[in-house]
């Protein structure tokens, strides 16, 4: 659909705006959840870049382009706010955006404070993108945590393109799972920090191997907590009652992003 995105930017931003949401494909729609959720009287506008996924493996500039293209993508559709729903993109370009562009912006980072802080083991297992594990937001943000806790780092390489292409259940998922989580539980991990958008969806196969004693945590529900915050602050909040719209835009093919909404709203295949 040649075009689409190239009428002007909506002026008009208020409370009844909706929340652009974007992600290096899919993997977002699991933090989309969270803010709907807890927003229920919040609009939405959701793109999904499979097409250039996964940032993990690109360079630093290659993830600002990236994050530039969506960002204006979200403002001409007139989204009062952005969130960033990729680890990668968050920890590589959120400070540029923030510069860059007058909305709000919320980012995703893994939730390495609550798992160090609540750890009894002092050992906390980190899975997440070469891209999120090699930024310095990143390493300064794991830097903080460092005393008296051991972080193991796991490069995920090869889930999230297993989970665009469909193979979320699949033995090579599980195999890789199994790779990168086990030597984490040898080494007596009692929280596992999963570091990508998408892993949130790995949660039951995890579940299958990885013990009881082991906590599985994600950033999705403090990035929807934080959302509300912003948009209370800025006065942006949507408090009226009018129909709700979620709108879903792929650069790929529609039928992984179909499953993980359950089929329940309409997806617009687009060239962007």
């Amino acid at each position: 659909m040649r075009g689409f995105f190239m009428q002007k930017s909506n002026q008009n931003i208020n409370s009844c705006s909706p929340i652009g949401v974007f992600d290096s494909g899919v993997g977002g729609t699991s933090i989309w959840k969270e803010i709907v959720a807890l927003l229920p009287n919040e609009s939405t506008i959701y793109l999904a870049d499979s097409k250039n996924a996964p940032y993990g493996i690109r360079s630093k500039q290659e993830i600002i382009n990236l994050c530039e293209k969506n960002t204006e993508l979200l403002l001409k559709k007139g989204c009062k706010l952005v969130v960033v729903a990729c680890n990668t993109a968050t920890t590589n370009a959120i400070d540029h955006l923030r510069n860059k562009y007058s909305v709000p912006f919320i980012g995703i980072e893994p939730a390495i404070k609550p798992a160090s802080i609540r750890s009894t083991s002092k050992v906390v297992g980190i899975l997440a993108t070469k891209g999120t594990l090699g930024s310095a937001l990143f390493q300064e943000t794991a830097s903080l945590y460092k005393d008296g806790v051991q972080l193991l780092e796991q490069d995920g390489t090869g889930i999230v393109e297993l989970i665009e292409n469909g193979k979320l259940d699949s033995s090579e998922m599980m195999n890789l799972l199994k790779g990168y989580v086990s030597p984490m539980i040898e080494k007596g991990i009692d929280y596992l920090v999963l570091g990508c958008s998408h892993y949130p969806y790995l949660i039951p196969n995890l579940k299958k191997f990885v013990p009881e004693r082991v906590t599985i945590i994600d950033s999705g529900f403090s990035v929807a907590k934080q959302t509300r915050l912003i948009l209370e602050q800025n006065r942006l909040l949507n408090t009226d009652k009018v129909p709700r719209r979620y709108i879903f835009y792929t650069n790929q093919s529609a039928t992984v992003l179909n499953i993980l909404i359950e089929n329940k709203y309409k997806i617009e295949e687009v060239d962007f």
